[in-house]
């Protein structure tokens, strides 16, 4: 297991797994929220990431890998932001929808239900390593 999990959330009528799939890499660029931003600039190579479909979907469908640790975020036009660049490491083989999320024991303490409206955020190994198991999912 990486040495820290995380979560990122991406609408999937803009950005969706398969495009990222299919592009093979994408630098996170975007993020506007300065917590978000703090998350990224954690992140380090190899870190595990969880990839959700918000707003329409609102479940994680994929596991990605930080490829690049953080850098200036080039879309920026004033501030001090940064993007990584991460990389698609593995379909979920079920999707781990938000209710579920809400409703496990283990789950519920998850920033995405207690911080919904944060983008980028840090998830515990105990989290993660329980999501892949709702997902039927091995790394």
């Amino acid at each position: 297991m990486a040495k820290n999990c995380w979560l990122v959330k991406t609408e999937p009528e803009s950005y969706s797994w398969a495009t990222f799939v299919k592009e093979g890499r994408a630098a996170w660029t975007g993020v506007r929220n300065f917590q978000a931003r703090n998350n990224l600039r954690a992140m380090k190579n190899g870190d595990l990431v969880f990839f959700y479909h918000s707003v329409s979907e609102k479940q994680v469908v994929g596991v990605a890998k930080v490829a690049k640790e953080a850098y200036p975020d080039s879309t920026a036009k004033e501030g001090d932001w940064v993007c990584v660049d991460l990389v698609p490491a593995r379909a979920l083989k079920q999707p781990v929808g938000l209710d579920t999320i809400k409703a496990d024991k283990v789950l519920k303490q998850m920033p995405l239900v207690t911080h919904s409206r944060l983008s980028v955020m840090g998830l515990t190994e105990a989290q993660f390593k329980h999501v892949l198991k709702l997902a039927e999912t091995s790394l």
